[in-house]
C-alpha cells in the first residue's frame, strides 16, 4: 500500500533532483533570515550558491542541541512570530528546554508523513487508532493523532498510563493499532496477563507502533508475544518533525527515511568526518521543507547506519538500521564504554526474567543490574535462582566486557514509567 506511490518510489535520481533543490532553497532562507546560520556562513567565507551538489551538504556547519538552546526561544525562526502555529519543546531535564516552531504547513508535512508511514504498513481508514503517547509539549502524540485523522481512522487520544481505562477502551471501541513506548508496551503485556486478558482472543488488536525510545529486537519480540501484535519501528525528533521521519514497511527489513523532507548523514561521532554506508555512526539530519525553523546538518546523537540494497516493498527512499543507542547515553564503567540497549537485549532474551529493569551505577563503577522475574519463574526456589542469576552474569559479561551484580526482584516491583523509561540511575562517587 502506498499513500504516495509517485514521491515514495521515485527514482534516485529524480530524489536526488528533487532533495538538491529543496537543500538550496532552505540554505537561501537560512541564510536571509537566521542571524545564527548567517553568523556561521560568514566564518566559513560560505555563500548559498556555493551549494550545487547534495554532497556540498557537508560543507554547511552542523547544528547541535545547544545551539538549539542558546537561540532559545526565538533565534532559530525563520519566518516571522505570528506566522508560526504551534509550540513544542524538548523533554530536557535541566536548563532550557529547545523550543521548536511549526508553522501551518510545517504542521500538514508532519501529519502527511505520520499517514505515508502508518498506510505503508497496512493501515486504512476502517482501523481504530489509540495513541497512548503524551499529549502536550512533546510532539509524539500530536503529531501521530493528526497523521491517523488524515487517513481518515477513527482516533483515540487515550494518552499514556492508566491500564485500566485502556483496556476498557480498547474493548468497547474495537481498537486495532496502538501508539506507545517499548517500557509501556512491555508492561501492559504483563498487565493484560494479570487481568487473564488474551489481546488475541479477546481485543481486534493488530498492530503496535514502539517508539519514544532506543529499545531492542528482543523487545520487540516480547512486545509481540504479549500484545499479540504486529511491533512497527519507527523514528523521529522533535527537532526534525515528531514521529514519522522514519518507520518500517511490512518487510521489517530498516526504516525508510522519508528523503523528500531529510537529508541524511551518517558521521564519526569523534571526528565528525563521514562513514560508508553499512557503518554504524551518529546520524546528522538537514530539513528539506521546514518553514518555521529549519535546521541545516542537525547532530542527532543517535547511532545508525544506512542500509544501500534497495527494499522489495519498492519504496527508493533509503532504509535506517535500527538506532542502537545515543552517543551520549553511552556509559564508561571501569574504562569500558557500555550501551544500556547492550544489557537490555542479553536481558529480553533471557527465559524466566521479565520486562521490566534498571541498571544503577554505585561507588567506584559498580554496576547492579536489577531485574524483575518473570511470574512463572518467581517461586523461592534459591537453587535455581542462584544459577539463573550467575548465568545471566556472565552472559552480561561476555557482551559488556564487565561482570554486574544481578539482583532479581519479584514481578512489579520496580516503577512504571507512563513517559520515557529511566532505565539509568548513575549514584558514582565521581
Amino acid at each position: 500500500m502506498f499513500w504516495d506511490e509517485k514521491i515514495e518510489t521515485l527514482e534516485r535520481a529524480d530524489l536526488e533532483r528533487l532533495q538538491l533543490q529543496r537543500l538550496q532553497e532552505t540554505v537561501r532562507r537560512v541564510g536571509a533570515h537566521v542571524p545564527f546560520y548567517r553568523q556561521k556562513f560568514a566564518e566559513l567565507s560560505l555563500k548559498p550558491e556555493d551549494i550545487r551538489s547534495v554532497t556540498d551538504v557537508r560543507r554547511l556547519p552542523f547544528t547541535t542541541s545547544a545551539d538549539l538552546r542558546a537561540n532559545y526561544p526565538t533565534g532559530l525562526l525563520a519566518v516571522p512570530y505570528d506566522a508560526t502555529l504551534r509550540l513544542h519543546t524538548s523533554s530536557g531535564t535541566t536548563g532550557k528546554p529547545k523550543a521548536l516552531f511549526f508553522s501551518r504547513q510545517d504542521v500538514e508535512n508532519a501529519a502527511e508523513l505520520c499517514a505515508r508511514s502508518f498506510v505503508m504498513t497496512g493501515v486504512t481508514s476502517k482501523d481504530v487508532f489509540q495513541n497512548m503517547m503524551t499529549y502536550g509539549m512533546f510532539t509524539g502524540a500530536l503529531v501521530t493523532h493528526y497523521g491517523a485523522e488524515k487517513i481518515g481512522c477513527l482516533v483515540i487520544p487515550a494518552g499514556p498510563g492508566n491500564s485500566e481505562r485502556q483496556l476498557l477502551l480498547m474493548q468497547d471501541f474495537r481498537t486495532t493499532f496502538i501508539h506507545l513506548t517499548p517500557s509501556y508496551g512491555l508492561y501492559l503485556a504483563t498487565f493484560l496477563e494479570k487481568h487473564s486478558v488474551d489481546p488475541r482472543r479477546d481485543l481486534a488488536l493488530r498492530k503496535a507502533f514502539v517508539g519514544a525510545e532506543p529499545y531492542t529486537e528482543e523487545t520487540r519480540c516480547k512486545i509481540e508475544d504479549g500484545l499479540g501484535v504486529d511491533v512497527y519501528n519507527s523514528y523521529g525528533l522533535s527537532e526534525m518533525n515528531g514521529p514519522g521521519v522514519a518507520f518500517e514497511c511490512v518487510h521489517k527489513r530498516g526504516m525508510h527515511l522519508w528523503e523528500d523532507h531529510f537529508l541524511i548523514e551518517i558521521i564519526d561521532p569523534v571526528t565528525a568526518e563521514p562513514v560508508p554506508d553499512g557503518q554504524p555512526g551518529e546520524l546528522v539530519m538537514t530539513t528539506l521543507c521546514r518553514e518555521a525553523m529549519p535546521l541545516l546538518r542537525y547532530r542527532t546523537r543517535d547511532i545508525t547506519s544506512i542500509i544501500p540494497e534497495p527494499c522489495s516493498c519498492g519504496r527508493t527512499h533509503r532504509r535506517l538500521n535500527r538506532i542502537t543507542g545515543r552517543s551520549d547515553d553511552m556509559l564508561i564503567v571501569r574504562g569500558v564504554n557500555i550501551y544500556p540497549q547492550q544489557i537490555e537485549r542479553i536481558l529480553m532474551a533471557q527465559k524466566g526474567v521479565g520486562r521490566n529493569y534498571v541498571i544503577t551505577l554505585q561507588g567506584y563503577d559498580e554496576m547492579i543490574v536489577k531485574v524483575e522475574l518473570a511470574e512463572a519463574g518467581f517461586d523461592g526456589q534459591v537453587g535455581p535462582l542462584l544459577n539463573l542469576q550467575s548465568e545471566l552474569a556472565e552472559k552480561l559479561r561476555a557482551e559488556i566486557l564487565i561482570k554486574p551484580r544481578v539482583q532479581f526482584l519479584p514481578p512489579g516491583s520496580l516503577p512504571v514509567s507512563e513517559g520515557k523509561a529511566r532505565r539509568v540511575i548513575d549514584e558514582r562517587k565521581m
